[in-house]
């Protein structure tokens, strides 16, 4: 009888969107000028967008091109089991901070004050 074990299968299979998803965000930045996807926080982007740009455009390039390569390697038979869901994991958790602190920090930390009412 055999055994599959399809978490691999369903992993590997999950990185094809990923990467499509992170190289169309870099293209739309560096190609298309587009910064409406720039650094978010709560949908919203920053109030200036174009200065945090090639940041996340590098973010979403290196992280896409390393998925690619994982697919790559993984179809390929180059690399066993445990080191490429080591690589392809680290990756993704990698850019997802990055890109949280990026727009942490392009929106400022903390809560938005609001500007005092003078009565005079």
């Amino acid at each position: 009888m055999l055994s599959v074990n399809l978490f691999p299968v369903f992993f590997l299979l999950a990185l094809f969107p990923v990467a499509f998803f992170w190289l169309r965000r870099a293209y739309r930045i560096l190609v298309k000028r587009d910064f409406s996807e720039v650094a978010l926080k709560k949908g919203l982007p920053p109030p200036d967008p174009e200065k945090y740009a090639p940041y996340e455009m590098v973010i979403n390039l290196v992280g896409g091109i390393v998925i690619v390569v994982v697919i790559g390697i993984v179809l390929l038979g180059l690399l066993d089991y445990q080191s490429w869901i080591a690589v392809a994991g680290s990756t993704l958790w990698i850019k997802l901070f990055a890109s949280f602190a990026l727009s942490r920090q392009a929106h400022g930390l903390g809560p938005k004050k609001k500007p005092a009412d003078s009565k005079s």
